[in-house]
């Protein structure tokens, strides 16, 4: 009985499934017919972890990025190193010129370089200037970015080398300063392949820091290669991001990193740094000492000024004597007063007269004045006034109103008609008899007059 036909494998990897997978031996051949395809070029990076055996013609070297946490392994042949103009070492900056090639039992991929050449100090600097224009452009050197120092900070974060003389001058020149200053220090690597990622990390580190109000970063003197760190753009970069206010303290006076231009200040030294962070307690007392003189001084001269002003206010005429302006406006209220009661006597005095006079003149126009005269108001009972003796018939009761009281009388008739008149006997007024008053007899009819 024949054996089946075995599957034949996919050709392309699209073609691949489940069913029908490619063995790892066809997959490593695959790429390395893919990757031999691939053309040479030129790759930059720094050399670290160099590795060169006596008597082998072949050295190995990994090459990073100096920007980020990535690396290639690269394989040379030794006479390659043998014609530079010096001996290679670990942070070296280099260009290789290199092919992609896989290793198909480890599947590993790796450079193969024909070519490698040092990066010249001159080639360097041009990329750093390229750098700070690109950074310069994009404001981060910027001086209104810039943030002031504290006066006094609670903590001082402090990124330096492992027991460097970096640390020392900071630590020590602060505290002779102030010497209550605390210090948070971050030990890391401030060159070679793994200096910029430390010190990233520190500085975040202390940038998280509630406490810490000023960060110092700070390492000796050194070559352009040895600071080369400081210039690199994911440090500058960090630091632009921090919200604490950064010291940059690299190097000597000569020296300036890109760091230096993004920093919030540029220390020349680790010392000089020392000295902007915290303030000298003796010139800050001599500070005080001077200004407590000032004070006092001003104050002094301030209460002298006063009491002179006083003794010249005390000094015055109407201060020395204050009756002598009271004396003057007594008089005058005195006058005041006395033409006012000469005024009202007078005033009261004429009032007096003309009520007096419009008094006389009254009594002299009112009916009881005539009365006085001897006149008499003569009046019916109905008490109508008489005018004419035709308003009375005779026998009727009449009121004659004197001046001193009432009399009544009966109407008789018009006198030239009586027993008065002119010529009549004295008999004829004496009809009556006797002791009867004319007033005792009243008429039928009538009641007594009141």
């Amino acid at each position: 009985m024949s054996q089946p036909a075995p599957l034949a494998l996919p050709a392309t990897a699209g073609e691949t499934s489940v069913e029908r997978p490619w063995p790892v031996r066809l997959l490593t051949a695959k790429l390395t017919e893919y990757i031999a395809k691939a053309p040479a070029l030129w790759v930059e990076g720094q050399v670290v972890q160099l590795t060169r055996r006596p008597g082998q013609g072949t050295c190995y070297l990994t090459l990073r990025d100096t920007d980020v946490d990535l690396s290639f392994s690269v394989t040379v042949a030794a006479r390659v190193l043998d014609g530079l103009p010096g001996p290679l070492t670990d942070g070296a900056h280099v260009v290789v010129h290199a092919r992609p090639q896989l290793f198909p039992r480890r599947g590993s991929l790796s450079l193969a370089a024909d070519d490698l050449r040092p990066v010249g100090v001159g080639e360097l600097l041009a990329r750093i200037e390229h750098l700070r224009r690109v950074l310069a452009a994009e404001g981060l050197f910027a001086a209104d970015r810039k943030r002031p120092l504290p006066f006094l900070p609670r903590v001082v974060g402090l990124v330096c080398g492992r027991a460097s003389a970096a640390e020392r001058d900071v630590v020590e020149n602060a505290r002779r300063r102030w010497p209550a200053v605390r210090f948070d220090v971050r030990a890391v690597a401030v060159q070679g392949p793994n200096a910029v990622t430390e010190v990233i990390d520190a500085v975040r580190a202390l940038d998280a820091e509630a406490e810490v109000d000023v960060i110092v970063v700070t390492r000796g003197g050194g070559s352009l290669e040895d600071l080369l760190p400081f210039s690199n753009e994911a440090m500058v970069r960090a630091v632009a991001g921090c919200r604490t206010p950064v010291v940059s303290a690299i190097g000597h006076e000569v020296d300036a990193p890109l760091l230096d231009l993004v920093a919030d200040v540029r220390a020349s030294t680790p010392t000089d740094a020392a000295k902007r962070i915290v303030p000298d307690v003796a010139e800050e007392l001599a500070g005080v000492v001077q200004a407590r003189r000032r004070a006092a001084a001003a104050l002094r001269a301030r209460l002298d000024a006063e009491r002179g002003a006083l003794a010249s206010l005390r000094a015055r005429p109407v201060l020395a004597d204050p009756h002598r302006m009271l004396a003057a406006h007594a008089d005058v209220v005195a006058q005041a007063r006395s033409r006012a009661r000469s005024t009202l006597r007078a005033a009261l005095a004429r009032g007096t007269d003309d009520v007096r006079h419009l008094r006389q003149r009254v009594a002299a126009l009112s009916p009881a004045a005539t009365l006085a005269r001897g006149y008499a108001v003569v009046q019916t009972a109905d008490g109508d006034v008489v005018r004419d003796p035709a308003q009375v018939p005779a026998g009727d009761l009449l009121r004659l109103r004197l001046a001193d009281g009432d009399l009544a009388a009966w109407a008789e008739g018009p006198w030239a008609d009586g027993p008065w008149a002119e010529g009549a006997e004295d008999d004829d007024l004496q009809d009556d008899e006797p002791g009867d008053e004319p007033g005792d007899q009243q008429p039928d009819g009538e009641e007594e007059f009141a």
